[in-house]
């Protein structure tokens, strides 16, 4: 990190939960936007601990309860130290899906996986019948529940069950299997979807309960570059009402539903904003739409979160990351229920020096 940084780390964090979600929720204004993020990958957040804030990293091993608490303590200190006002993490229930294994040196474990979209773990009744459906237990949430009972008294929580209702459809069934079961299975499909959506929910249960919790922020990439994964029939059949019962249960415990979704999700955006009731949208791309010109569409009627283009933050010189930056505050701060951050994440592949630009353009 050769970089300095004027405002990071900041010497005297003063995180502000509730704010955050009066500014995104439209009921307060603040001098300056929030910051939000949903994932920051240990790859960028290792050099960030051990260099910037003189702390000692921990890989994490949900083997050793200790080592896993001292990454969860490192966690907390990082979003702090970094001006959020809130930890995001999320943890899964344990769902049986085919990945692909790659070579990838920007990984900690020099490894990626991706989701095999050619074979699935279901694709008949039989195989429905002898799936190994996960059953939920207060162990699928006990490191959400740590960070929740170790937060300073000024930070809050956010969270969600890592991967969402169509992600785990087309990660049981995988892509291709689904998209001809649609039309050759679709009792099959509307099964495995039902059971999946009864899992998470279960998760949801437990994680409403939690201290400190401000905000669910579920993940679910149902697009790519045009259009939806699914038809929009399909989603609007298979997991939108999913969607809309965690969002339900979130308001029904007095707290926001926050949606990041990659991709052209335009078609299916008045379900999402009419039937769901999602309170903020993330994960934006510019080639698809730009998050200002999301805001003017929607703005009105929802939050946006982040916006800085990953494509960006990835390639671009550190300048023209600081100027992207400050032209999203610009433009999106004075409309209102804005907070600034990546358009889709932190992956292991950004600088870390164009990461910390970002957040010390955001600290200004």
């Amino acid at each position: 990190m050769p970089q300095s940084f004027a405002h990071l780390p900041l010497a005297k964090a003063r995180p502000d939960p509730q704010r955050f979600i009066d500014v995104i929720m439209g009921r307060a204004r603040s001098e300056r936007p929030p910051m939000v993020e949903y994932l920051i990958d240990d790859a960028v957040m290792r050099p960030i601990t051990t260099d910037l804030l003189g702390r000692e990293w921990v890989v994490p091993n949900g083997a050793d309860r200790a080592t896993m608490d001292t990454y969860l303590d490192n966690t907390i200190f990082f979003w702090r130290a970094m001006g959020y006002d809130f930890v995001r993490y999320e943890e899964s229930a344990r769902f049986v899906e085919t990945s692909v294994v790659g070579d990838d040196g920007t990984k900690l474990n020099g490894l990626r996986s991706w989701r095999d979209m050619h074979a699935g773990g279901i694709t008949s009744w039989e195989a429905f019948d002898s799936y190994p459906w996960p059953t939920v237990s207060d162990e699928d949430v006990a490191n959400t529940a740590y960070l929740a009972e170790h937060l300073p008294d000024d930070m809050g929580l956010i969270t969600c069950h890592a991967g969402g209702p169509y992600e785990h459809l087309s990660g049981v069934m995988s892509y291709e299997p689904l998209c001809l079961a649609l039309y050759d299975q679709p009792d099959l499909v509307e099964a495995v979807a039902q059971r999946i959506g009864e899992t998470m929910y279960a998760c949801y249960e437990r994680l409403v309960q939690l201290p400190r919790l401000i905000a669910l922020f579920q993940g679910d990439d149902m697009g790519f570059r045009t259009m939806t994964l699914l038809p929009p029939d399909a989603l609007r059949q298979l997991t939108l009402p999913w969607h809309k019962r965690f969002a339900e249960l979130a308001h029904s415990h007095g707290i926001p539903y926050f949606l990041h979704s990659c991709g052209n999700m335009l078609s299916v955006m008045p379900d999402l904003l009419d039937d769901v009731g999602i309170d903020a949208k993330h994960s934006f791309e510019n080639a698809i739409i730009t998050i200002d010109d999301f805001q003017a569409r929607y703005g009105d009627r929802i939050g946006v979160l982040g916006g800085v283009d990953i494509d960006i933050l990835g390639r671009a010189p550190l300048e023209q990351v600081r100027a992207e930056t400050r032209r999203l505050i610009d433009v999106c701060h004075p409309r209102g229920r804005f907070a600034v951050g990546s358009g889709n994440s932190i992956p292991s592949y950004i600088p870390v020096d164009s990461y910390l630009t970002m957040l010390d353009e955001a600290q200004r």
